[in-house]
């Protein structure tokens, strides 16, 4: 559509009266191309033959009068503007149809010039809301970069394989720890690819039931199961032509895996209840936070299938790994806070930004966008010290570590017991094992405290409901703990 200059834009008009075509055409045919339905039924048919730029439709006719028409454009995927023209333009019928979408309302009988220049606004309209909304996804496209900044050199790393395997058709495997940026990026290889103009489907398999996920994922027919009462697409089908991002790839039951492995290799599936073949044109990205190497040693994840979801993989790395860029980020999500808000805050004073380097961030980036907007809210940055309750920091600011519990259910220094036949002496396998016991003992002691009312828990951890039960199941934690 934008390859149109405006001279040739394509009008249909749909009107009874052939004489209303006739006098356009006579008098502005050198600046638009007419096209003409003599009622709504045709006028229907030729929005999806003709595609036209603008539509001109009388309010009455014989059978399916304007609004009818109106009312079945608004549920197409794509619907042209459209102006009204009526010579019974009573005051019920122009406020109808304002509010079912019509731009402007042209009284009969008109003069051709006036309606030359209601075309003209039309047209100026549809171009600053296309530049608007131009501008709207650079902004957007700009700040998905948000939860990549840092200058650290995995994030540099990072940054250059999303740049070089967007535009390929590779399945994409983004991995990394919770609040790291996996939609984040995947979003960016989406948009930075040839299908950027096409759907991004996201499903995240962990939130939809097991027995709704089938359906979810691939449509079922009318009649598969009770309630079933029509036909409906699944996101593979609307995702047709663009991307489908399936976030939490780890959980998704073991049964539909190998329909997933269909659609990989066959690029087609059927839906529940079907018995047609239904192909689709997608790419396939996927993310997780769990060791699939490990679901597939104990049986809960298909070798073949990670094998092709594997093509390229990308690693997000956890925010405590590269301490260079939290000040960077703190700075950045300060501004960004400050602009959003009407606020004034000032950068961090050494005294916090040492505190938030000397915490872990289980949480990762998310969690400390989140607590920075929280100080800029607030405007006070001192209570960073109430916010990182639990956290761990280092001896040199004066706040001791609150450690973890051991066997006996007494405080330790949070170091679990070290075996180098078992770890080696690798310091990030020595990280990851502290963090984790960290994570698990604050998320029981929220629990505890809130007496394992889940919500107010998740409230107080700063972490999402659906996170802490996701914790709570992966640490197999119970309220006899």
């Amino acid at each position: 559509m934008g390859s149109k200059t405006d001279k040739r834009m394509k009008i249909l008009v749909i009107d009874d009266d052939p004489n209303v075509t006739w006098l356009l055409n006579k008098g502005l045919s050198e600046r638009y191309d007419f096209k003409s339905a003599r009622d709504g039924v045709e006028g229907l048919q030729m929005v999806t033959t003709e595609d036209p730029d603008l539509i001109l439709l009388d309010i009455k006719m014989p059978g399916m009068n304007g609004l009818e028409v109106l009312e079945k454009l608004n549920k197409a995927e794509r619907r042209p503007d459209v102006l009204m023209l009526s010579g019974h333009a009573e005051t019920e019928m122009v406020v109808r149809a304002v509010q079912l979408g019509a731009l402007e309302f042209v009284r009969k009988p008109f003069d051709v010039d006036e309606v030359g220049i209601h075309i003209s606004s039309a047209f100026e309209r549809r171009r600053l809301r296309d530049e608007v909304r131009g501008l709207k996804e650079e902004l957007t496209a700009a700040r998905q970069y948000e939860v990549f900044v840092g200058e650290s050199e995995s994030m540099r790393k990072v940054r250059e394989l999303i740049e070089q395997i967007a535009d390929s058709e590779l399945t994409a495997l983004i991995r990394g720890e919770s609040g790291t940026g996996k939609e984040i990026a995947a979003r960016m290889l989406h948009g930075r690819s040839g299908r950027a103009k096409k759907p991004f489907v996201k499903v995240n398999c962990a939130a939809i039931p097991r027995d709704l996920l089938e359906a979810e994922l691939f449509g079922y027919e009318k009649g598969a199961f009770t309630g079933a009462h029509k036909n409906k697409q699944g996101r593979f089908e609307v995702a047709n032509s663009g991307t489908i991002f399936l976030d939490e790839i780890g959980d998704m039951p073991l049964e539909l895996q190998s329909k997933l492995l269909q659609v990989l290799e066959q690029q087609e599936f059927v839906r529940v209840g079907g018995i047609h073949n239904i192909r689709v044109d997608v790419r396939i990205i996927c993310a997780t936070n769990k060791n699939l190497e490990h679901a597939i040693e104990a049986g809960q994840f298909r070798d073949d299938l990670f094998y092709r979801l594997n093509e390229i993989s990308v690693f997000l790395p956890p925010l405590r790994s590269r301490p260079l860029d939290i000040p960077l980020l703190a700075n950045h999500f300060i501004a960004r806070y400050n602009a959003l808000y009407g606020k004034t805050l000032a950068p961090l004073s050494a005294p916090a930004m040492a505190k938030i380097l000397a915490y872990a961030w289980p949480g990762n980036v998310r969690q400390l966008e989140n607590l920075i907007k929280q100080i800029v809210v607030r405007g006070d940055e001192s209570i960073i010290d109430e916010l990182l309750v639990g956290a761990s920091r280092t001896t040199t600011g004066g706040v001791v570590s609150p450690g973890v519990m051991d066997a006996a259910g007494s405080r330790t220094n949070g170091a679990a017991p070290f075996n180098p036949e078992v770890n080696g002496y690798s310091l990030k396998a020595r990280l990851d094992q502290v963090i984790t016991l960290e994570e698990k003992q604050l998320i029981k002691e929220a629990l505890t405290r809130t007496n394992w009312n889940r919500r107010r828990a998740a409230e107080l951890l700063e972490i999402s409901y659906r996170s802490l039960l996701y914790k709570i199941k992966e640490y197999n934690l119970n309220d006899s703990d």
